[in-house]
């Protein structure tokens, strides 16, 4: 489920999957295919990992990389979860064929 709120996100995040719905900031990004395909990797990554360990695994690995890179983006973008996200968004059938726990091919 995709549920749009548009007072909830700054300038910098576009959405969020939060198990078991998709946020987003705009009705915009609901047709989006290749954001949209992003964040089921994620709902994907929480289902995997039973959905509050993802959260706990994702803050941890966050901070352990923002104190190696002295830098909040670059930590972001280097989360495994993130790296197999951005990585394979674009393969619109990825989900069809992705090997359980695959962020692993990532850290």
């Amino acid at each position: 489920m995709i549920v749009v709120i548009p007072f909830l996100f700054s300038k910098r995040f576009a959405g969020i999957a939060l198990w078991p719905i998709i946020l987003v900031k705009s009705k915009a990004y609901k047709s989006n295919a290749v954001f949209i395909n992003h964040e089921r990797i994620h709902l994907r990554q929480q289902l995997e990992l039973l959905v509050l360990p993802f959260y706990l695994w994702y803050v941890i690995e966050f901070l352990i990389r923002w104190i190696h890179y002295k830098n909040r983006n670059l930590a972001y973008r280097n989360i495994s979860f993130e790296r197999e996200a951005y990585g394979c968004e674009a393969a619109l059938t990825y989900l069809n064929h992705r090997k359980l726990w695959g962020f692993l091919a990532y850290l």
